[in-house]
């Protein structure tokens, strides 16, 4: 059993909880149960983390969540079993100092936006929160040390379903102004729309980076069992330190199992699971390096990237009154209408197949195009390119004066084209830029390996 701290503290625990765990004689590591007139919990007694209040127990469930249990004076709670527990420090978890420099000398930022790869417990609902600070990512995966020293800063703290493009402006000004004391930088962002961060942040910078930007986020929180929060910022921390581009990536699992991770370009890149760890898959192109995070290896995939360059203009904005729209069978013209009435700067449709839409819409993109909102057109099937010189129907819609978007996710064209209505609303260069390939969001060669094969059992 381990000797008690003659301290204030029991454990990192103080007050009633103090008092409650001492007249138990537990300890972190034992198995207790916890019971009041409401309730019954059974579980692994967990070290206090600092943040959580005086009244909270924390113990962790046989399904491998925390839990924050509050504790009041009637509350009971029994040992039932020692655990395996070897040592504890007998006080509150305590977060590292915001750097340590280690012999390498690369110098990496992580800036903390919010998302489950920067979320914990709240320990008093048991519920899954933001972090308050990003540092505590450090104090737990100290492992990114062996690459590279890190500073932390936390410029956002929302959930990814919040972003938006003032948000996206928020951060691409916070990476411009820190990056030149930096080797690269971390952006720890939440998995639903870090792919439309990732692209904004590429066009902002599409002329040039002294250096890696890496996109991470967790499809598990810290507290499951199955969490891919450490392996996905190790694998981050060997990027923003060693790769040899000068792109805009994310940095997710390349499997399911804690084998090695790949860096998709991002504005390439796509959520394709609501779960799976390695959700994240490159679309009409191939990954730009698979990482090794326990041995610390990259390895080059795509040699098609670009190189490390001086910063060279960056261009920063986004324009809020552009829509993204997916066609489907029935789909009226009203929707379009309502766009076009609410004065909307511009509009990225998913049409089907090749990019086609009901003929009853094409008077509503005529009406587009002459209202000077450009139309661009995507498709539903992902991979693949738009070409709308097939049908009829493709061929009209080009004379209605809509855009083709190559092969583009319609995510990236929808963040593309908001950027390009912030530098322009000149109908000829709008067309101009969306055509042109800035930030390696359009890929003018396509080979056979790029379409997944899929299993058929």
């Amino acid at each position: 059993m381990l000797k008690l701290k003659k301290n204030e503290f029991y454990y990192g625990y103080y007050g009633v909880v103090a008092d409650k765990l001492k007249s138990a004689n537990a300890i972190p590591g034992d198995v207790i149960s916890i019971d009041d007139n409401e309730s019954h919990y059974k579980g692994t007694l967990m070290p206090k983390n600092e943040f959580s209040k005086e009244d909270i127990i924390v113990i962790k469930l046989d399904n491998g969540y925390n839990v924050g249990v509050k504790i009041k004076e009637d509350t009971e709670v029994k040992l039932l079993e020692r655990g395996h527990l070897t040592s504890h420090p007998g006080e509150p978890v305590k977060l590292m100092e915001n750097e340590i420099v280690p012999p390498e000398g690369k110098r990496v930022l992580i800036l903390g936006t919010g998302g489950t790869i920067a979320s914990r417990v709240d320990y008093e609902t048991g519920a899954v929160k933001p972090y308050l600070d990003p540092n505590e990512l450090i104090a737990a995966v100290p492992e990114v040390l062996n690459y590279t020293s890190i500073d932390a800063e936390e410029i956002l703290s929302i959930f990814s379903e919040d972003m938006n493009p003032k948000y996206w402006e928020t951060i691409t000004y916070n990476i411009f102004k820190k990056f030149d004391e930096y080797d690269g930088i971390i952006v720890a962002h939440g998995t639903d729309t870090m792919a439309y961060t990732a692209s904004a942040v590429a066009f902002t910078f599409h002329k040039g980076l002294k250096g890696p930007i890496v996109f991470t986020g967790s499809q598990r929180s810290s507290d499951r069992p199955s969490s891919d929060s450490s392996f996905n910022i190790i694998s981050s921390a060997i990027v923003a330190s060693k790769a040899p581009f000068g792109e805009v990536s994310v940095v997710m699992h390349g499997e399911t199992s804690d084998s090695y991770a790949l860096a998709h370009r991002a504005t390439k890149v796509r959520k394709m699971h609501t779960s799976r760890r390695d959700a994240f898959q490159s679309i009409n192109d191939i990954p730009l390096a698979r990482i090794y995070p326990f041995d610390g290896k990259l390895e080059i995939l795509n040699k098609n990237y670009k190189e490390k360059s001086p910063f060279n203009n960056p261009e920063f904005g986004f324009d809020e009154k552009v829509a993204l729209l997916k066609y489907y069978p029935g789909m009226n013209s009203d929707v379009i209408d309502f766009l076009i009435d609410n004065k909307y700067h511009g509009i990225v449709i998913e049409g089907t197949g090749f990019g086609h839409i009901s003929n009853r819409l094409i008077y509503s993109l005529e009406r587009a195009y002459e209202s000077d909102i450009p139309v661009v057109i995507t498709s539903q099937t992902i991979f693949g390119r738009v070409n709308l010189s097939v049908y009829s129907t493709g061929r009209k819609m080009l004379q209605a004066g809509v855009i083709p978007g190559e092969d583009m996710l319609a995510e990236t064209a929808y963040v593309k084209l908001s950027w390009v209505l912030s530098r322009t609303r000149d109908k000829d260069e709008v067309r101009r830029l969306m055509l042109t390939n800035l930030a390696g969001e359009i890929n003018p060669r396509h080979e056979l390996k790029l379409y997944p094969r899929w299993y058929h059992g």
